[in-house]
């Protein structure tokens, strides 16, 4: 029989760091995370969860913690949003050049000014390029697999992840979510082993100053890690679905290899843009979607295998000021030199504003009556 619970995806990552057998969990509260951590904190002190909590006066404390008890052997787990991701930025760094596969639940939150405590992806984004591994999650039961997958995987390459789930839509909403058998779970996820955990026997410095004559050697071995990571992740998604009737890989197609037109989303308004498609398929016209899972190490061959000749439009939950949506940028990368493909972005939801079907519907109305796909669309603008 399933374990079932109706319980928010805050909730769900909090058990899926208990199903993970965390061993240390450091985290500052913050709108709209601190029910993450909250759990975790009353799973420690009632000894169900069998973990050292630490509290720190600060996000960049936080991960300072993790990464410190990472190197000594430790599975580490925290949580941010926002403001608190961006305090952390220099750490982020720290944390996947130390090779630690630290997990933190990332609740996405539109960055201030002015302030906001509503969804909007730019915080997790603009920090793509430190290293660590991105996953963007549709439902509850994805954010508590994604845990004790991001996990096995990082364990493997030696590198952190965040898991990505957006303010109230995913984090404060209640689904039915499968609550693995933890015998299962110990069997799939052995105990974290460094090779290289901090041994008193066998002492050495870690993050001491290189020289240029070694310092590229360092920022290649991470960019192969990332490399490997891609066909660790099918791997080890296989794996989990032999296990727990569940699989989760780079992308996830909805009637996109077969459709003329394609909408590429990520995040739990992928559920809007599917009911939307879903209508439009009802009424003839011939659309699927995209969602992208893993953004980093992005799924390039995903991409070009599902979007090559087809019409594309992005949506984009977030900006990247000067240049547009992040998630259109890099598609667009992915498909250059392919003239066939059309390929158009869309800027909508930030700082929480409703994505409907009817949103989707418009935008699609728009894309088919376009001749220029290259200027950044803004829609649901305040006229």
């Amino acid at each position: 029989m399933k374990n079932l619970k109706v319980i928010m995806g805050n909730h769900a990552l909090s058990y899926g760091a208990k199903l993970s057998r965390v061993e240390v969990i450091s985290a500052y509260p913050i709108t709209p995370q601190t029910q993450v951590v909250e759990l975790l904190s009353e799973m420690v002190g009632s000894g169900e969860l069998n973990a050292r909590f630490v509290n720190v006066e600060s996000e960049h404390s936080a991960l300072a913690v993790c990464i410190s008890a990472s190197i000594a052997g430790a599975r580490a787990f925290t949580a941010t949003s926002a403001q608190g991701l961006a305090l952390m930025h220099e750490l982020l760094h720290w944390a996947s050049s130390a090779r630690t596969p630290i997990v933190m639940g990332v609740i996405n939150r539109a960055m201030a000014t002015p302030w906001s405590i509503w969804t909007e992806q730019t915080d997790s984004l603009s920090q793509r390029d430190t290293g660590w591994m991105q996953i963007y999650c549709e439902s509850n039961q994805e954010v508590l697999d994604s845990v004790i997958l991001s996990y096995k995987v990082g364990e493997r390459v030696f590198l952190p992840t965040m898991i990505v789930l957006e303010a109230f839509v995913l984090s404060h909403t209640s689904e039915p979510v499968e609550i693995p058998d933890q015998k299962i779970v110990d069997d799939f996820l052995p105990p974290y082993k460094n090779p290289l955990a901090l041994n008193t026997s066998n002492p050495r410095a870690i993050g001491a100053v290189t020289s240029p004559d070694f310092y590229m050697e360092f920022r290649y071995k991470i960019q192969k890690a990332m490399e490997e990571a891609i066909d660790i992740i099918k791997e080890e998604g296989k794996k989990f679905e032999e296990k727990f009737g569940r699989y989760w890989g780079l992308v996830e197609s909805f009637f996109a290899e077969d459709s003329e037109i394609v909408i590429v989303c990520a995040g739990a308004y992928s559920s809007t843009v599917k009911y939307a498609v879903k209508k439009m398929r009802e009424n003839g016209k011939n659309i699927g979607v995209l969602r992208i899972r893993v953004f980093r190490p992005f799924p390039y061959d995903e991409i070009r295998k599902y979007l090559v000749g087809k019409k594309v439009i992005v949506l984009d939950r977030n900006i990247s000021f000067g240049a547009g949506g992040i998630f259109f940028q890099e598609i667009k990368s992915a498909l250059f030199g392919q003239k066939k493909t059309k390929c158009a972005g869309y800027i909508l939801g930030l700082g929480g504003r409703d994505i409907t079907p009817s949103t989707i519907e418009e935008i699609v109305s728009d894309f088919l009556k376009r001749k220029k796909f290259e200027e950044i669309n803004f829609w649901g603008l305040k006229k």
